[in-house]
């Protein structure tokens, strides 16, 4: 197969995170099976217009707020009839619409759709703009297959009008060669975040929940790897509840950085509004560490509660910070959980994932 993907970003934009990783690890897999695979992404400074990485030609077009009004001419230049066979569109933010230009069918992998959660993360007009955007979506791709990556994602899809029988559910993988337990040994009373720092992650939430155990003598760290806009008002909070002394903030760390980290954390903890799946829970019980997160989508796909983790009411940071300190200070679950963890994430792994998505290319072109 000749096949075209469409993404917001590509494996080396600054701001990539689990939906582009997703992306990347099927496409580069499609191109060891012998299919031709070229991306387009939006250009980035100090980012060449072309490279290949992993066998997949990358094409950098346009700008960060006006890519999905340039996409469709660059595609279109590409001769996409004569030269693709399948369009693959990666639908995580605003939509490219590509079914309604796009001369051969098109696949739609859809991590997660913004919807209401805009509204708390962007100005009134961008999120009014999103979900103007994202209300089309059921007219638009009506006749398109659809690839969710958790449940909660195709009951979203559902929700709005998309036919269940369009939608097809394959969970993200990750590379259980690299995730997996080892030292450092778990150090007690060690959290750990590791994510975009955006509003609707809920970093701010954790940052809450850990002043209020140290407000009752609880000595617990706090790591936070990841960048992203929403950064320097974490760091200002931080500052604001006293607690700076206990919070580390390493910024965009390196894999094997992060795997140390996940290692070495008595538990991760995830906070976010809403998710596609929970790509870092798996890596952390991967490497047998448990994870507390907001029972919401996604969050609740990938942690199963009460076996490799524990799950919270979103938003509710006094019981957030009490399923910190019950976990913190139960070695006996923490061990049980992590077991579990272990055994969770060795059912997810990228070959199997991208067999599965390939395999409906194939069926679709």
């Amino acid at each position: 197969m000749r096949l075209l993907a469409l993404n917001w970003r590509d494996l080396r934009n600054p701001e990539t995170g689990g939906a582009e990783i997703h992306l990347h690890e099927i496409l580069k897999r499609a191109v060891r099976e012998g299919h031709e695979v070229t991306q387009i992404s939006q250009a980035v400074q100090g980012l060449p217009s072309e490279e290949i990485m992993d066998g997949v030609r990358i094409l950098r077009h346009g700008r960060r707020n006006t890519f999905n009004f340039t996409l469709r001419k660059f595609a279109l230049s590409l001769d996409i009839a004569a030269n693709y066979d399948l369009v693959i569109e990666d639908l995580c933010k605003i939509p490219f619409y590509s079914p309604r230009w796009s001369p051969v069918p098109v696949l739609i992998i859809v991590p997660h759709l913004f919807g209401t959660t805009a509204y708390r993360e962007v100005a009134l007009p961008l999120a009014l703009y999103v979900n103007f955007m994202e209300s089309s979506i059921p007219k638009v791709y009506r006749g398109s297959s659809f690839i969710a990556i958790s449940d909660s994602t195709k009951d979203d899809l559902i929700r709005r009008g998309i036919d269940a029988g369009k939608i097809s559910v394959i969970p993200c993988g990750i590379d259980t060669d690299f995730y997996s337990p080892g030292e450092p040994a778990p150090e007690p009373g060690r959290f750990l975040y590791v994510g975009r720092l955006k509003k609707y992650k809920g970093v701010q939430l954790i940052l809450a929940a850990l002043a209020l155990l140290l407000e009752e003598g609880k000595d617990y760290t706090l790591t936070v790897l990841g960048s992203g806009d929403y950064e320097s008002e974490l760091k200002k909070l931080t500052k604001r509840l006293n607690i700076d002394d206990k919070v580390t903030f390493e910024g965009f760390v390196s894999q094997d950085r992060k795997l140390y980290w996940l290692r070495k954390a008595w538990a991760a903890v995830f906070a976010s509004e809403k998710e596609g799946w929970g790509l870092t829970v798996i890596e952390a019980n991967a490497c047998g560490t448990p994870v507390i997160a907001s029972d919401s989508d996604g969050l609740r796909d990938s942690v199963r509660n009460g076996e490799t983790g524990l799950l919270v009411p979103h938003g509710n940071v006094e019981k957030l910070a009490a399923a910190m300190h019950k976990l913190a200070g139960d070695k006996t679950l923490r061990e049980k959980l992590a077991k579990h963890g272990v055994e969770w994430a060795d059912g997810f792994n990228w070959d199997s994932t991208a067999s599965r998505v390939i395999k409906i290319m194939k069926q679709i072109k």
